[in-house]
């Protein structure tokens, strides 16, 4: 047992008396509160004809649990209701809170991932005044970060491809899995971890096969694969004619899905950890946090409730969300740079330095008009550009690329594949079936 430190005489005395007296009060303050909350779910029980019920509420003066109430059950039961409106109450707040800080800050109130990454490790050598800058928004740091990433960028695509994404596709992809790996591992140890690995590995058939969640499910494999944006096209042009593309498209689709469910063994029980150190984890409709809010709300203050130790864990996670967004980054430039020298002969360099440097102009354009252009980019970009794109993909080679054109494509690296079930099947599924679950996707998007 630890023994209380000494005090220094009389003024440590008045300053500790202080602290008892505003403690109080807030105690007091907190307990009129709660109590007029009680008072008004008594007058609702009262108006439906429970007043037995009505009086057994917690934090009334009137009444006692063994006036009116016959069983013990009724009783739990409106102890349950009330400690539920309390908590739905404390969610409505946190939300509150929230929506005031969005509309008092803008949608720019939301920090980027490199300036967490750093910030963690400025918080790590004491270095607090630099920490609030890069997690504080500004013009100033927003630029900053946006050059140095499209440099960045830029400067790997510059490279080729053999030498600039091959090489660092190869040393950052195993490095963002080794660091998964690690997480997931450190914090199934953490208090409340085993609760948020029973959420995310025990099935609730009732709502397996409900048709919304498997359109968001579609949507999320959709997006995850970069499907619409032209990525896999490009670098389905770089493979050797010798691939059997049917096996790397399993093989790419498997290796997602793969680490898809491997960051599931880290979000949810981080999240559970975060729930068992006081951080709300839910919104007021029951759901979960999700994107941004569990990114750059929920885990960050997780990670301040963990000393030494969650700083560490803090630089390890947003160093892995940063490499993750480089490899996505540059897989996105790619696109029009391949574009740009194969139709224009134009030298890479010089393409990847002109198309780097225009998206960098609109990426400033942006940040000078935040808050009226961030949220609409990514409005268009991801809800109505993405899906549409790639159901054009599926209309172009299902039924305007010659069938012949195709097979012949498919037969350098399978020669048969004609008489497999792959081509008796894929044709038709891309024809059919992907247009309607790609407009389907796009509905549930905008709707």
């Amino acid at each position: 047992m630890i023994s209380p430190e000494p005090t220094d005489g009389p003024a440590a005395s008045d300053s500790l008396d202080e602290k008892k007296e505003l403690l109080l009060s807030a105690l007091e303050s907190l307990d009129a509160e709660v109590g007029e909350i009680m008072e008004c779910l008594r007058e609702v029980l009262v108006s439906a004809g429970q007043s037995h019920l009505a009086e057994s509420l917690p934090w009334l003066d009137e009444g006692s649990e063994d006036d009116g109430v016959d069983s013990p059950g009724h009783t739990a039961e409106v102890y349950s209701i009330a400690f539920q409106l309390l908590d739905m109450i404390e969610e409505q707040v946190a939300r509150a809170a929230r929506s005031d800080r969005e509309i008092a800050l803008g949608p720019e109130a939301e920090k980027g991932l490199w300036p967490h990454c750093l910030a963690s490790l400025l918080d790590l050598i004491g270095a607090s005044a630099a920490s609030d800058w890069l997690t504080s928004f500004g013009l100033g740091r927003n630029l900053v970060f946006m050059l140095l990433f499209m440099t960045l960028t830029i400067a790997i695509i510059s490279a080729g491809v053999r030498d600039g994404i091959e090489r660092w596709s190869s040393r950052l992809m195993p490095v963002l899995l080794l660091t998964l790996i690690a997480l997931v591992i450190y914090v199934l140890t953490l208090d409340g971890a085993m609760e948020g690995l029973r959420v995310y590995l025990m099935p609730d058939f009732s709502t397996a096969l409900s048709p919304g969640l498997i359109i968001n499910a579609l949507g999320s494999a959709f997006f995850s694969l970069s499907l619409g944006v032209g990525t896999m096209l490009i670098y389905g042009s770089y493979i050797s004619d010798r691939e059997n593309l049917p096996v790397a498209g399993g093989l790419v689709t498997a290796v997602d899905i793969g680490i898809a469910v491997v960051a599931g063994f880290l979000v949810l029980p981080a999240m559970y950890v975060a729930l068992a150190n006081g951080v709300e984890i839910f919104a007021a409709d029951g759901s979960l946090l999700s994107e941004d809010t569990l990114i750059f709300t929920v885990l960050p203050e997780l990670f301040r409730t963990m000393g030494v130790t969650g700083g560490i864990v803090s630089l390890t996670f947003f160093f892995l969300m940063s490499v993750a967004a480089l490899t996505s980054s540059i897989s996105m430039l790619e696109v029009p740079v391949a574009y740009t020298i194969e139709n224009h002969g134009v030298q890479r360099r010089t393409a990847v330095w002109v198309i780097g440097s225009a998206i960098a102009a609109l990426s400033l354009l942006i940040l000078l008009n935040f808050g009226a252009l961030f949220g609409l980019v990514i409005t268009v970009t991801t809800r109505y550009s993405q899906p549409l794109l790639g159901f054009m993909f599926c209309i172009y080679v299902g039924w305007i690329w010659r069938r012949d054109s195709l097979l012949e494509e498919l037969r350098k690296g399978s020669p048969d594949i004609a008489g497999s079930w792959f081509w008796k099947i894929w044709p038709w599924h891309l024809r059919l079936v992907c247009p309607a679950i790609i407009l389907l996707i796009f509905i549930q998007s905008v709707s």
